[in-house]
C-alpha cells in the first residue's frame, strides 16, 4: 500500500485509512503497510507505527496487515517488529538488508535473530536485490523455512530457476508470493500462492479474479486477465515505484499527494502514458 502525503508532506492519515477500506473492499486480502511502495526509506517509525494502527482499525475483520518493519540493522528491525507484534498485527515484512551487504550466513543469523526475538509473529521475507545489493539464495531461505514463524518470502527477482529452487527447498505450507505484478502468474504455476502487488491499486478485483481463476484450473481465463492486464504492470514501473502508482491514483481522483525526496513526480510523459493504458482498461 502506497502512504498518502497532503501537500506540506505529512501523512495523511484519513486518505490512508480510506485508501485501506477500498483496497480491503475491491480483492485485496492482506494490506502490506510502510514497504517499498509506501516510501518506508523517508518515513519515521512514528508515522510507520500510526499507519499501522490506523490501517488496522480501517480494516478490522475485512483483511489482514503486514507491518514493513525491516531494516539493515538487526537491532533495529527487531525492535521494530517488537512492536509491531505489540499492537495485534498479523505479520511482519522483513526485507534483505541493504547497503551492507551481508554474506548469506550474516543474512541467516539476520533473519533467524528477528523471528526469535518475536516468536508470536509470523515472517515474510523480502528479496529485492535490485534495491538491496544482495541476493538472498535459495539455500538461505530454505535453512531460514525451517524457523517456525518465517511462513513465507516475496521473491522479486524475476528469477523463476530461483524461484523454483525455493519451492524444491522449502516445506509444503512456506509460501511463496511474487514481488512482481508480472510474474504472478508464472508462479502460480511453480505453486506460488498469490502477489504482494502495487497493480492492486488500480485492479485488485482482476488479480483476484486471476489467482482464483487458475487455482481452479481455469488456465485460459488467468492467461487472458494476466494479458489484458501486462501493459498495466509495465507502465507502473517504467521509472521507480511508487511514482507510477500514485499519479495512476490522482488521476482516479485520489488526493494521496506526491512522493517523498528523494524521489520525484511524475513527468507529463508518464502521467500521459499511465492515463493512455488505464483508458484501454476502462480504469478512468
Amino acid at each position: 500500500m502506497i502512504t498518502p502525503f497532503k501537500e506540506d508532506g505529512s501523512v495523511d492519515f484519513a486518505i490512508a485509512a480510506k485508501l485501506a477500506s477500498y483496497l480491503a473492499e475491491h480483492g485485496t486480502d492482506t494490506l502490506v503497510v510502510c514497504g517499498t511502495t509506501g516510501e518506508s526509506p523517508t518515513l519515521t517509525w512514528d508515522e510507520e507505527y500510526e499507519l499501522f494502527q490506523v490501517v488496522r482499525q480501517a480494516v478490522a475483520g475485512n483483511a489482514k496487515v503486514i507491518a514493513g518493519t525491516g531494516s539493515n540493522s538487526t537491532r533495529e528491525a527487531i525492535a521494530a517488529t517488537q512492536k509491531a507484534a505489540k499492537l495485534g498485527l498479523d505479520g511482519s515484512l522483513q526485507v534483505v538488508p541493504y547497503y551492507n551487504k551481508p554474506p548469506q550466513e550474516g543474512l541467516y543469523q539476520h533473519f533467524k535473530a528477528i523471528a526469535e526475538a518475536a516468536p508470536d509473529m509470523p515472517l515474510m521475507l523480502y528479496n529485492v536485490p535490485g534495491r538491496t545489493g544482495q541476493n538472498l539464495q535459495a539455500e538461505t531461505v530454505g535453512r531460514l523455512a525451517k524457523i517456525e514463524n518465517i511462513v513465507a518470502i516475496k521473491e522479486s527477482t524475476g528469477n523463476l530457476d530461483q524461484a523454483s529452487e525455493i519451492q524444491r527447498l522449502t516445506p509444503p505450507e512456506f509460501a511463496l508470493y511474487s514481488g512482481d505484478d508480472s510474474i504472478t502468474l508464472p508462479l502460480l504455476a511453480i505453486g506460488g500462492k498469490g502477489v504482494v502487488s502495487v497493480a492492486s491499486h488500480l485492479v485488485g478485483l482482476q488479480l483476484q479474479q486471476m489467482i482464483q481463476a487458475f487455482e481452479t484450473g481455469q488456465h485460459a481465463i488467468a492467461t487472458r486477465i494476466h494479458l489484458e492486464l501486462l501493459p498495466l504492470f509495465k507502465a507502473l514501473f517504467i521509472t521507480a515505484n511508487p511514482i507510477p502508482v500514485k499519479a495512476a491514483l490522482r488521476l482516479q481522483g485520489w488526493q494521496v499527494g506526491s512522493t517523498r525526496l528523494p524521489l520525484v513526480d511524475s513527468t507529463t510523459d508518464l502521467t500521459e502514458t499511465l492515463a493512455s493504458v488505464m483508458a484501454e482498461l476502462a480504469l478512468i
